[in-house]
């Protein structure tokens, strides 16, 4: 079946999913497979669940009019991805619908649901879900989008080179956003000039098109990466479209945008002051298109995160920090020397292991060790192997559970926490 063909059956039945445990009735079920999974063993399942059709690429003994074949589902789906995104531009020219992709080894999901907070109180806005941000992803995300959308945010997760690149084709950013390249994926990417590499397949793509770019214009490398993209917004402490700067960050983050009545102190929910350039650049990207700052403030003000992200939990006596989403060598240096400047006398550090730094792992994680040895901390609790040749004073566990064990058994009280680590890790297992 060609992609129009089938654009046809998606335009009566606008609803793709790709698991069969959230399977709705009336939907498009697409048989995913990969090294631990096929889901064309589902298709027929899905049918009867009440999916409209199944997507399929290999041969299903039972035949069933409802199953359709392809070459290839994951291609199917991107494709039938990009032709929805075409229509969408085809059947929306006079509204120009801007699209922002967001990337960034760091901060990208806190600023996508910040940007979609803030433009949400004036547009229709359709953002990427949770982290949906990968090869999948993002074609499920653009595939939700309807014809009454005013303005669209894609977040795009990578680890490796030309993968932004892909993004681009099938998401057909207008603008863009990289919050900035830090030592993340560095098995994929190879290195920090890797990673900028990578992240800056995007800015490639903008300038291509004539596309604007919002930029941190405090990071120098950011600017130089933007370099010959004709439509630069920029924001910072200094020197910016809009420049804000912190007011107090010891409990939860307030800052302040200069040259505004209404954004003098924006209270947030948020914790650490590495979550500043998120504020300044939702404020830059809100104002860009003209959400009033009244609106920004209560949108910003009223955001409080979830999953695990930099949330704070406040439990029996004790007061936690919860930022187990994710974690590479530039979050975690920003988390702990934030959280030593924090209010707080008891505090305890309970940090897992991070995940793909390659060859350059252990000196990663030994270095992680040697900036905790600066500050002092009432215990510190550390979880994974990739903390097994490390050099170091504290207490090791191999996985959560064990520390999770262990917390229960201490029966800590009035104390500070905060818990951190890549997701593989699952830290979050220790409030179990």
């Amino acid at each position: 079946m060609q992609i129009p063909e089938l654009y046809k059956i998606f335009q009566q039945h606008p609803f793709v999913e790709t698991d069969t445990r959230n399977l709705k009735k009336g939907d498009i079920f697409f048989a995913l497979k990969g090294p631990n999974f096929n889901a064309n063993h589902f298709a027929l399942q899905a049918i009867a669940n009440g999916a409209v059709y199944a997507i399929v690429d290999e041969e299903i003994i039972e035949a069933n009019e409802r199953i359709i074949k392809v070459d290839d589902v994951l291609n199917t789906l991107q494709a039938l991805a990009i032709y929805h995104r075409k229509q969408l531009l085809l059947n929306n020219a006079e509204k120009n619908i801007p699209f922002i992709a967001i990337t960034g080894s760091n901060g990208k999901t806190t600023s996508k649901e910040l940007l979609y907070a803030v433009l949400s109180t004036v547009y229709k806005t359709y953002a990427t879900e949770g982290n949906l941000n990968n090869h999948i992803g993002i074609p499920l995300t653009i595939l939700k989008i309807k014809n009454d959308v005013d303005i669209a945010i894609i977040e795009m997760g990578a680890n490796h080179l030309k993968e932004i690149e892909g993004y681009c084709k099938y998401a057909l950013p207008t603008h863009g956003i990289i919050t900035n390249c830090g030592k993340a994926h560095l098995e994929g990417f190879g290195g920090i000039e890797g990673i900028r590499k990578g992240k800056g397949e995007l800015f490639d793509y903008l300038r291509e098109q004539d596309g604007t770019a919002f930029i941190m214009n405090d990071y120098e490398y950011l600017v130089k990466m933007s370099t010959g993209i004709k439509h630069v917004i920029t924001y910072g402490t200094q020197n910016a479209s809009v420049t804000g700067c912190i007011k107090q960050s010891t409990n939860l983050l307030e800052v302040s945008i200069e040259n505004s009545k209404t954004l003098q102190l924006i209270k947030t929910n948020l914790i650490g002051e590495y979550n500043l350039p998120n504020i300044l650049l939702a404020v830059t990207v809100g104002r860009y298109f003209n959400v009033p700052d009244e609106k920004i403030k209560e949108a910003l003000e009223s955001y409080m995160p979830i999953n695990s992200r930099s949330q704070l939990i406040i439990k029996d006596s004790n007061r936690i920090i919860l930022d187990a989403y994710n974690a590479n060598p530039s979050s975690m240096k920003a988390a702990i020397e934030n959280f030593a400047k924090m209010d707080g006398a008891e505090k305890i550090l309970f940090l897992g292991s991070m995940k793909e730094l390659g060859p350059e792992s252990e000196e990663e994680h030994q270095s992680l060790i040697n900036l905790i040895k600066k500050y002092n901390w009432k215990q510190v609790i550390l979880v994974g192997n990739e903390f097994k040749n490390t050099v170091h004073p504290f207490i090791l566990f191999q996985i959560s559970e064990e520390a999770s064990r262990w917390f229960k058994k201490q029966q800590v009280k009035n104390s500070t926490i905060l818990i951190k680590g890549s997701r593989n890790t699952k830290m979050e297992k220790v409030l179990d």
